[in-house]
This record gives C-alpha cells, sequence and structure tokens, in this order.
C-alpha cells in the first residue's frame, strides 16, 4: 500500500436504516483501530518456557475517531440522535487501497468546541457493536 490521501479515509452512516449512506460531512482528521485480545494458555507443560496464545479466540473489536468542523445539518443531527437514543446502526469506513469495513457502531463519546475567533469544531468517537464485514477494495 502506497502513500495515500486522509481525506479518503472515509467514516459513513446509514441515514435511515436502508442502506443509504452518508459521509459524516466536516471530518479533518479520521482513525481506525483494530485489535484482537489475546488468551494465553501457558503452562508448566509449554515447550521452553514460551508463551501460548489459543488461535481463534478472544474478542475483536475496531474503534473509531474523527475531528472536525460542522458541514452538514444532516449527518451532524444523525450522528447526535445516534448518541442520545444509544443506537447501533450501520457504518462504513472507507479505507483507500485496503478496503471497506461494514457493520454496526455505536457512537460512544462526542465533543464540541470552539473559540472566540474561530469555528466550532467537534469530535466523534465509535466502537463497533456486532460481527464487521470487510471487502477489498
Amino acid at each position: 500500500m502506497g502513500a495515500q490521501n486522509g481525506k479518503d479515509l472515509l467514516i459513513k452512516v446509514d441515514m435511515t436504516g436502508s442502506g443509504s449512506y452518508a459521509t459524516l460531512a466536516g471530518l479533518r482528521a479520521t482513525r481506525v483501530s483494530f485489535n484482537a485480545e489475546t488468551i494465553d494458555v501457558t503452562s508448566l507443560e509449554s515447550q521452553g518456557g514460551w508463551r501460548e496464545l489459543l488461535a481463534g479466540a478472544g474478542m475483536r473489536s475496531v474503534s473509531i475517531s474523527g475531528s472536525g468542523v460542522f458541514r452538514d445539518a444532516d449527518t451532524d443531527e444523525r450522528a447526535r440522535q445516534l448518541f442520545f437514543d444509544g443506537e447501533a446502526p450501520a457504518f462504513q469506513v472507507v479505507i483507500p487501497d485496503f478496503g471497506v469495513v461494514e457493520g454496526p457502531f455505536q457512537i460512544t463519546a462526542i465533543e464540541y468546541g470552539g473559540s472566540h475567533n474561530g469555528e466550532a469544531t467537534y469530535e466523534v468517537s465509535l466502537a463497533s457493536a456486532g460481527a464487521l464485514s470487510f471487502s477489498a477494495i
């Protein structure tokens, strides 16, 4: 994977529950983190005293965060309402030259900020809330 434009990493939310996705507008920076817990099964009988992990076990999760400025009333309102309702609709995360991760995410935090002589900004954090699918680009 060669160098890519950061602006091509997109976070999209299903706006109506019908598969109609829209990009969360105004994001300037985004971050995606893939995680996998391990299950340690090391015992006194482990060869050479090396740690052993149980293959295929543990919990997998994805965390997403982004920050930016307000640009689109529809996606801003959708994100805010999802947070207050505690819903976990389908999201798509488009990672350039890698693929698309799709599935349910819950918005775990929204932060708003701004300075006297600057624009209003927001930060959003999401956590995977179910099984995710991956499609290579």
